[in-house]
């Protein structure tokens, strides 16, 4: 491949995988990585004040991987990246994953972000903005934005992955594997 990815975002639905594919392009490539949730989600899943401040002063290096979510700092992100990996997983596989992501978490209460932890499960029911309602609503909104990308944002190499297995290969291809 004639191209090395040096900053990378990484696209998907919700339980996607985006978080563990940067996590591990960051560990092969040693590219600096941090996780955007981390960034956004305060105490009580309150949004950070300094989220935006926080994402520009990490994006300002000359190498990097993040996930691409979040409205309000996606211009920022493209504007920077050479590479923007898209997970665009089959419904069943990302709300599978998604689904499991969430069980574990809650089960075993484990704390996410500055002290939060998933609520309980029943609130599938009331709350609307739950993961898994989330995730369920928005699982196709990237299928429209991402091609058009292309037509806005021309320095930018967009991979795009249907399958666990093309990002292996995709790997391999450019000597990370």
């Amino acid at each position: 491949m004639t191209w090395e990815p040096r900053r990378i975002a990484v696209a998907g639905t919700t339980g996607s995988g985006k978080t563990t594919l940067a996590r591990r392009l960051s560990r092969r490539f040693d590219l600096p990585y941090v996780e955007i949730d981390s960034l956004y989600h305060g105490p009580g899943w309150v949004p950070r004040p300094t989220f935006v401040s926080d994402v520009e002063q990490f994006i300002a290096g000359d190498s990097w991987v993040i996930e691409w979510q979040y409205r309000a700092v996606r211009g920022q992100i493209l504007a920077r990246a050479d590479t923007l990996l898209w997970l665009d997983l089959p419904t069943p596989v990302s709300m599978g994953q998604l689904t499991r992501r969430t069980l574990r978490r809650r089960v075993g209460r484990i704390e996410l972000w500055n002290g939060n932890i998933e609520p309980p499960l029943c609130t599938i029911f009331t709350d609307p903005d739950h993961i898994l309602r989330w995730g369920f609503r928005t699982r196709n909104k990237l299928r429209d934005t991402i091609p058009e990308l292309g037509l806005h944002v021309p320095h930018l190499h967009i991979v795009r992955f249907t399958r666990h297995r093309d990002v292996e290969t995709w790997l391999r291809r450019i000597g990370g594997a």
